[in-house]
């Protein structure tokens, strides 16, 4: 068998105060293994987990220069002894995880992704020290547990937001039992939102959508949205007394109407957060879960088996991203940048420009 690429190349960022400032660099790739899969990238999604790690939202770097990127999309050039499910020249996905110790509970049981050895996708080390890099550049290597088949049915650019966006959206969604005779509150309609109506409209749900942007409420009712609700409006939480049984919220903010969202679940309705702003929540207090015994929580992407049953049905239902634009990847600054001044409507995509 052929022996796989040895390095790539990338646009990377070394300095968080200056994170529109991409160098292009060639790098090592993950150290060869049995399970591993190498392709050659083709898109990588924007993330708004891209835009906190580089600005240094979330922290300092963990690497000295960081390839953002884990909403990946290419073609396989190379495959380990050891596995069978993927073939040379199949087009596959990468999100935001590219290993686990695969031997834990949580691994064995469908939950890799909370593995306390898990490694990211970007701004991580393996074991032996070699640094993960994302997918802004020409390559990665990974595990194939991470490693994803692409449906015929959907096309590139639209898979590539799926494999964080869309799965960030969908675990939680299934994992709190979305579906037929089941009212489903989603928070915010940005890159994570538009795609949350989505699936929970496919998974049988009827979709209730809280925003503070009334110009996106046609876009949500034509995404599967059954109701639109202001919540800049005045007791706009009232009408919803005890009729959500669940909410996620994908709103990137720290300052959301707590309170009033909480007041619309049934009792023991949970609220999950999959946006992961940069600041702690304002006015989170116990009281607020009391008079319904709400809880509140937050969830981490999604397993494999979830990913794959993402994908099935996104190919099923016709579920696609939104996209502002695909940009060359050479023009990564300017989809930062509108991320992070929230400028951009949804998503945006970049093409794979350096090989």
């Amino acid at each position: 068998m052929s022996t796989p690429t040895a390095t790539a190349k990338g646009y990377g960022i070394s300095d968080t105060s200056k994170y529109t400032d991409f160098s292009v660099k060639e790098y090592k790739l993950k150290t060869p293994q049995p399970d591993d899969v190498t392709l050659d990238i083709a898109f990588s999604g924007v993330c708004g987990s891209d835009v906190h790690t580089i600005t240094g939202g979330w922290g300092d770097l963990n690497v000295p220069w960081c390839v953002a990127g884990h909403e990946i999309i290419g073609k396989v050039t190379h495959v380990g002894d050891n596995v069978q499910e993927f073939k040379v020249g199949q087009r596959v996905g990468v999100g935001a995880q590219v290993l686990s110790c695969l031997k834990c509970d949580r691994c064995k049981g469908d939950n890799e992704q909370y593995c306390p050895e898990m490694v990211d996708t970007y701004n991580a080390k393996f074991e032996d020290g070699v640094e993960a890099q994302g997918g802004y550049s020409t390559a990665i290597r990974t595990h194939q547990r991470f490693v994803f088949a692409i449906p015929e049915a959907i096309k590139s650019e639209d898979a590539a937001p799926m494999l964080c966006a869309g799965l960030t959206v969908f675990s939680p969604l299934v994992r709190n039992g979305t579906g037929p005779g089941k009212t489903v509150g989603i928070v915010g309609i940005g890159g994570l939102g538009h795609l949350a109506i989505q699936f929970a409209h496919h998974l049988g749900a009827k979709v209730v959508v809280f925003s503070h942007s009334p110009d996106k409420k046609s876009d949500a009712l034509s995404l599967g949205a059954d109701e639109f609700v202001s919540t800049s409006d005045e007791g706009f939480a009232k009408k919803y007394f005890d009729k959500i049984d669940y909410i996620l919220s994908a709103a990137d903010a720290n300052s959301i109407p707590l309170g009033d969202l909480l007041s619309t679940l049934k009792v023991d309705g949970k609220l999950t957060s999959v946006g992961l702003p940069d600041e702690a929540w304002e006015g989170l207090q116990p009281q607020m879960m009391a008079s319904n015994a709400a809880c509140v929580g937050c969830s981490h992407v999604g397993s494999k088996k979830e990913a794959n049953q993402m994908l099935k049905l996104a190919a099923e239902k016709g579920i696609k991203p939104i996209i502002d634009e695909v940009l060359p990847m050479s023009q990564a600054a300017k989809a930062i940048e509108a991320v992070k001044n929230n400028t951009v409507r949804y998503r945006y995509v970049l093409k794979q420009d350096l090989a």
